[in-house]
């Protein structure tokens, strides 16, 4: 004997040509239950592990390989893998043990571009940063050929999702997923079958609503400063704690702190154009409310919650938006003396720094076929949809979110992720069980769909050609909310132009510091 290892692929196309009738063969060629020949096994990396990452990593240690890490805080990485060790109950966790000891064994770096250059053995990339860096890293690692699994939402304006979505699409052998994990449940095909089999009848209206940011992380808050505090202003109605000034003192209060070691603050910032100090409210989590770094609870959420009408009713580019909000965080602009007269710049003004505490955004969607048009209401930051007549006064409206289809013959709601789907009224309930199940089921984790999807053996089920239009269905409700209070914006989807209001199309990008551009 050689020694020379023999795959299952080669022992098979072998017997195949030999016609061998009985032969003994070793247990690694065979397999067998829980057995994952290393043919059969991808390499994968994460880039931004301390959140979501690291649940992602969990799931795939299960039965990949897991070769390298890029991140700017391993401190807080290396946290989050010892929580994982134990279960509630304080026991050892099988797939928390596993997930230390190929973290262990992984490649450590603190610029994904240096990763990305450098390792060459990466089959898929898990990214996993604060939204502003998503399609930074999924554009780079694209253009390369590596599959991407990318945490929701998937892009930070509509621009980058146009641009992933047509990279999408030019490399159809890129395998490409949405991190919408309920896209792959149970709940979200039945709410698909129910509305397709006619069972509220057509849907006119749909509600969606979630109570981030509250008690999730702060918005609606000044940019910390750490200045002294600016002597009260002159007020005419003898009190001086304005709005204004309140904020003024809040920045002031929040204080300033030194970078902490072991965080690369520089890479964190990334693409963003703007000197943006360091400071504890914004890493780890609560960047999501900042709008340098985040898109706010439509971001967090819309992704989990408007995925399901806008998959079960077909929905395209909406034809217009218009939003409404509590106060914006802001910061103060002192006035440029050297700026033409009469503008903002001039005069000094306040720029919104952090989204505000509660959101309301109104999306119409054109016919599609024989399906009329729909309007979907997104409600945010404890706000909630009016009651329809037909939902019993002693069912509560959860106060995590949901939604609301609104029907001729009745309402289909679910739970945040698609989870239980019920119908009003109850009578509609008998009918709904003969619905047949014409949407294939997930068995898998979503993940692992994507997993599977790499290997041949199915479809992704979020993939971008799918999970960018919805993106850039939820960020035109942060467009909308940015051109201002009491405006509709007209949207041309076809060529990606807000047609009403011209200014309101600087919001569908951003600026990118040099050498970072989408």
């Amino acid at each position: 004997m050689t020694g020379k290892r023999v795959t299952r692929r080669k022992f098979v196309a072998d017997t195949g040509k030999i016609g061998l009738g009985v032969m003994i063969v070793p247990r690694h060629v065979l397999g067998g239950p829980g057995f994952q020949a290393p043919s059969d096994t991808i390499n994968f990396a994460v880039v931004g592990f301390g959140g979501m990452g690291s649940e992602n990593a969990l799931e795939l240690a299960k039965t990949e390989n897991l070769v390298a890490f890029a991140d700017v805080d391993f401190g807080y990485s290396e946290k989050q893998v010892a929580d994982k060790l134990k279960d509630n109950d304080k026991k050892d966790r099988p797939e928390g043990i596993t997930l230390k000891a190929k973290f262990d064994k992984a490649a450590r770096y603190s610029d994904f571009r240096v990763m990305l250059d450098k390792q060459k053995d990466i089959d898929g990339i898990v990214i996993a940063t604060p939204d502003h860096l998503h399609a930074v890293v999924a554009k780079s690692a694209m253009q390369i050929g590596k599959h991407v699994y990318v945490q929701k939402p998937l892009t930070y304006s509509v621009h980058e999702a146009r641009v992933l979505r047509d990279l999408a699409l030019a490399n159809p052998k890129i395998v490409t997923q949405m991190g919408n994990q309920g896209h792959s449940s149970e709940g979200a095909r039945l709410v698909n079958e129910w509305i397709q089999a006619g069972m509220i009848g057509p849907v006119k209206e749909v509600h969606v609503w979630t109570n981030r940011p509250v008690v999730y992380w702060p918005q609606g808050v000044p940019r910390p400063t750490g200045a002294p505090p600016a002597p009260a202003p002159p007020s005419p109605f003898g009190n001086p704690y304005s709005f204004r000034y309140v904020n003024q003192l809040l920045a002031s209060a929040l204080g300033s702190f030194p970078v902490p070691p072991g965080l690369h603050w520089d890479l964190y910032v990334g693409p963003i154009a703007e000197d943006v100090p360091y400071h504890p409210i914004y890493h780890p989590f609560n960047w999501r409310g900042w709008i340098n770094f985040g898109v706010g609870a439509l971001g967090d959420m819309g992704a989990h919650l408007i995925d399901h009408p806008f998959w079960a009713l077909g929905l395209t580019y909406p034809t217009s938006i218009e939003a409404t909000s509590t106060q914006w965080g802001t910061m103060p602009i002192p006035p440029d003396p050297n700026a033409a007269a009469g503008t903002r710049e001039n005069r000094g003004y306040n720029k919104p720094v952090s989204y505000p505490v509660a959101t309301a955004v109104h999306y119409q969607f054109p016919a599609r076929g024989a399906q009329p048009p729909v309007k979907l209401n997104w409600y945010d930051g404890g706000l909630y949809p009016p009651r329809p007549d037909v939902l019993p006064d002693d069912v509560t409206l959860k106060s995590e979110g949901g939604v609301i289809f609104i029907g001729e013959k009745g309402i289909l709601m679910n739970d945040t992720y698609g989870s239980n789907p019920r119908l009003f009224p109850i009578s509609l309930t008998e009918d709904a069980a003969l619905v047949p199940k014409t949407f294939a089921r997930i068995p898998w984790s979503h993940e692992m769909n994507w997993v599977k999807a790499i290997k041949g053996e199915t479809k992704a089920s979020s993939p971008l050609e799918y999970a960018a239009q919805l993106t850039e269905t939820m960020l035109l409700g942060i467009v909308a909310l940015r051109t201002g209070q009491g405006r509709k914006i007209l949207y041309d989807g076809a060529n990606m132009r807000v047609t009403n209001i011209e200014e309101a199309n600087q919001y569908l990008t951003r600026e990118y510091r040099a050498g970072w551009a989408v």
